[in-house]
């Protein structure tokens, strides 16, 4: 049995729904710009379920990469600390709300869980609930992917020599963030608005 990588990146969102496809988008551009070794990469999809039992697989830290409205500047990116789980989130295994996630991981495992980030990008359309199907990124969420990698390989390297690191400052037109609830990515609510 091979024993589990140090750090996971973990791509979510589901590519049927136009922005909230960046965080598969990233996964794959990652493919063609590889990060050191000891980082295991993978596209979660919509998959809670296996991301809960994968964030309690041995990690000391997880990444995860998500479009989320946080108010800025579609294509914004921002970089922010998941609260562990207070008890107050009914954990869901369907579905890939990542507060949820964290808070089945927690249901699921008696080990503490990893120290979580979250790379979210602004995005320029939230879908509808409504909406079945809808294709494709926004333009600015399409030119955040590459500058999402550009972070994750001053990150991540960060991370892997030390797990318990300041997450170093995105710089502009990335922001960082202080400590703030994982339910930020999979809220779905209001529009962009620019500062």
């Amino acid at each position: 049995m091979s024993t589990p990588e140090p750090l996971l990146v973990a791509g979510v969102g589901n590519i049927f729904l136009g922005d909230d496809a960046f965080g598969p988008e990233v996964v794959r551009a990652l493919e063609q710009r590889p990060l050191p070794p000891g980082a295991h990469v993978r596209d979660f999809g919509i998959r809670g379920m296996d991301l809960a039992y994968a964030l309690l697989g041995g990690c000391a830290t997880a990444v995860l990469v998500d479009a989320a409205p946080r108010g800025q500047r579609p294509g914004t990116l921002s970089l922010v600390e998941a609260e562990p789980p207070d008890g107050t989130v009914v954990p869901e295994a369907h579905g890939m709300d990542p507060e949820k996630v964290l808070a089945l991981a927690t249901h699921l495992g008696d080990e503490p869980l990893p120290r979580v980030l979250v790379l979210t990008c602004e995005p320029a359309v939230v879908p509808r609930p409504d909406e079945d199907i809808a294709p494709g990124l926004s333009e600015p969420v399409r030119e955040a992917v590459g500058r999402a990698v550009d972070a994750l390989h001053t990150l991540i390297p960060v991370l892997l020599a030390d797990p318990a690191a300041p997450a170093p400052p995105l710089g502009r037109p990335m922001e960082s963030g202080p400590p703030h609830a994982a339910a930020l990515p999979g809220v779905g609510a209001g529009g962009p608005e620019d500062r």
